[in-house]
């Protein structure tokens, strides 16, 4: 007995050092609760009021009508959760903004479906989403919007339900993938193709007809305008997206690669009125990168975020140690502790206003105040100490707030290693550059700066051997190649 209980005690202790912290998801005001539950509310009517036109009414058909309004009016709830379970940072205005394309596809199937083909209603949606908040929260907007139809007098065609199905699938899973532009053309291309076959296949072969129809593209019914329309209607979707982006706050991959153009305005000011700093960023990108490809992280967040998190420095460049020559320091020049960590505070502040100046998502802007969280300026720290100032050690912190991501809690352990590892000997061996690391990350922890980052031990561990990787690939030696008088060689 007693050795079946220590077995349950350590696979219960096991359990709980597997798992990964729960992130708190974001807080949404009542104002925008309330908006969320009337759009869920409306979306419940358009899908069942019909069966309250049904003439005589009887109690069965009533009874038919309050169950349809509580299947959608809790679809959507479901639907919400989902959302929040896959991005918890998910803010009011995507919620709505799913909720309101679903309203949308509702309205469409009573309006619009003597003419327009449910394909060309239900799939454009799907890219929009599944670019902007994820596949999984896609493919459940794809099953509510599918299986809710609000005229109980349309029937379906079973195949048709199937081939868009499986359209909608392709185009939630890829989509939530795809990294460019190009690729999203490619992909109004070729899913519009795919369910010409499928529909030629399945449902009609004799159904394809170029000619003797007036209403060409508008020919409900016919499979080839069905599928011209839809590839209209989904690159008319491709030209909006951006428009959303703006909007609602999206943050599609193609817009992270879009603001990693290291031609941007912002950095490319950064790579000539800060160039130690834009240095210093390039090389905190490659830690950063690997570390987060070890845990399965969102790269292409990261590799931009990390890119934009030092932006704040441009407002006085020379007050940074990487951007001095040597010559003078100004620190030394005003000898005030306190002054000094003021102007380090400042380029987080300074870093926000360029976020907003440049209209940087919010997934970027939260970079720059969480990669360095609530840390203390230990330097000016001890510098005031030496001066016998009265000090309060939260004015040599920084605002906050601490990393509320994987992503920035990774890009805040990659800038206090960076400058360790690069200072070491090229002569170190593994064991010295990997303590130094750990030394680092500890230290980090113990602060509390990584509490709300969902980091779990075993990520830690992966991030500690990334980081070690590519100290490893940097640190290689030169070839001392021997001169001569023209100096030929190379």
């Amino acid at each position: 007995m007693q050795n079946i209980t220590t077995t349950l005690k350590k696979l219960s202790y096991l359990w709980r050092r597997i798992q990964v912290p729960i992130k708190q998801p974001t807080r949404i005001s009542k104002i925008d609760n309330l908006i969320i539950f009337l759009v869920c509310i409306l979306i419940s009517i358009i899908s069942s009021y019909k069966f309250l036109l049904i003439s005589p009414l009887n109690i069965s058909d009533i009874f038919s009508w309050s169950l349809t309004f509580t299947e959608v009016l809790i679809s959507s709830w479901i639907l919400i959760l989902i959302s929040k379970k896959e991005n918890p940072t998910i803010s009011s205005r995507q919620i709505i903004l799913i909720l309101t394309l679903l309203l949308a596809v509702q309205v469409s199937k009573l309006a619009l479906s003597s003419i327009i083909s449910p394909l060309s209603m239900i799939i454009p949606p799907t890219l929009i989403i599944s670019q902007g908040m994820g596949s999984i929260t896609a493919l459940a907007w794809v099953s509510i919007a599918s299986l809710s139809w609000p005229d109980p007098a349309i029937a379906l065609n079973i195949h048709l339900f199937f081939i868009i199905l499986i359209c909608a699938s392709v185009v939630s899973l890829l989509g939530g993938r795809i990294r460019s532009r190009a690729q999203l053309l490619q992909l109004s291309i070729f899913v519009p193709i795919g369910s010409l076959l499928s529909q030629w296949i399945l449902i009609d072969k004799d159904k394809i007809s170029l000619i003797d129809k007036q209403e060409f593209v508008f020919a409900n019914g016919n499979i080839f305008s069905d599928s011209l329309l839809l590839a209209i209607v989904m690159l008319f979707t491709i030209l909006f997206i951006p428009i959303f982006e703006s909007i609602f706050g999206l943050v599609t991959k193609a817009r992270l690669l879009e603001l990693a153009d290291k031609e941007k305005p912002l950095i490319r000011r950064l790579s000539l009125e800060a160039p130690g700093t834009f240095e210093h960023t390039l090389l905190i990108c490659g830690l950063a990168e690997e570390a987060t490809r070890m845990i399965g992280g969102d790269i292409d967040l990261i590799k931009t975020g990390a890119l934009y998190h030092d932006v704040g420095k441009l407002h006085a460049p020379n007050w940074f140690i990487e951007n001095q020559d040597g010559s003078k320091n100004p620190h030394d020049e005003i000898d005030d502790p306190i002054r000094s960590a003021k102007v380090l505070q400042a380029h987080v502040d300074e870093g926000l206003k360029y976020a907003r100046k440049n209209r940087l998502p919010k997934p970027i802007t939260n970079f720059i105040p969480e990669h360095q969280g609530t840390l203390k300026m230990g330097y000016f720290f001890h510098k005031a100490k030496e001066k016998n100032l009265k000090i309060n050690e939260n004015d040599f912190r920084y605002k906050g707030p601490i990393p509320q991501s994987k992503e920035t809690a990774i890009l805040m352990l990659a800038d206090g290693c960076e400058a360790a590892l690069r200072a070491m000997n090229i002569n170190a061996s593994d064991e010295e550059a990997l303590e130094t690391i750990s030394k680092i990350i500890y230290s980090r922890q113990k602060d509390g700066q990584l509490d709300d980052s969902n980091l779990s031990k075993g990520e830690i561990f992966l991030i500690q051997r990334a980081f070690l990787n590519v100290w490893k690939r940097i640190r290689h030696r030169r070839i001392q190649y021997p001169t001569s008088k023209n100096n030929t060689f190379s």
